[in-house]
């Protein structure tokens, strides 16, 4: 799905990965809209972010409902809990028929079960074995490698 417009996109989680997809979203030129659990998450945010903050539990579907996900364009599920992440995938794509979900997943025996319920997934542990990997196999690669950033 690819849109030349602006995307309203629906974020849950404020963590370290959910803080920094907002973040870059809403610098893109998005409407995002951060969901989390605990205030204090938000401060992840930058000054930058133009987006909306919604302090409630996702899986509510009263919180998802006023973060309008019947209007999304994309949700992205990034809590530190997989089964979380999981619930409000399914809940995007088949209550709220949001076009695109992603959800984010630690453990990768999970990646398996989510993929063949048809939830597209990012496993940062399963990148970051890649990314190991590839170091190790072509070490010139790593002088490369896109630097860690805040």
């Amino acid at each position: 799905m690819v849109k030349s417009e602006a995307l309203y996109v629906v974020v849950v989680g404020c963590g370290r990965i959910g803080s920094r997809v907002a973040n870059r979203l809403s610098g893109n030129g998005h409407s995002v809209v951060v969901i989390d659990r605990r205030e204090q998450a938000f401060d992840g945010l930058t000054a930058e972010f133009g987006g909306f903050r919604i302090e409630g539990n996702a899986t509510e579907l009263s919180v998802l409902k006023q973060a309008k996900l019947h209007q999304a364009d994309v949700c992205i599920a990034t809590t530190q809990e997989d089964n979380v992440n999981l619930m409000v995938a399914q809940v995007a794509e088949r209550v709220f028929s949001v076009p695109l979900v992603l959800a984010q997943v630690y453990d990768p025996k999970r990646k398996e079960v989510y993929e063949r319920l048809g939830i597209r997934v990012i496993c940062p542990n399963s990148i970051a074995v890649e990314s190991f990997l590839d170091a190790v196999e072509r070490p010139a690669m790593t002088a490369e490698a896109e630097p860690c950033t805040p």
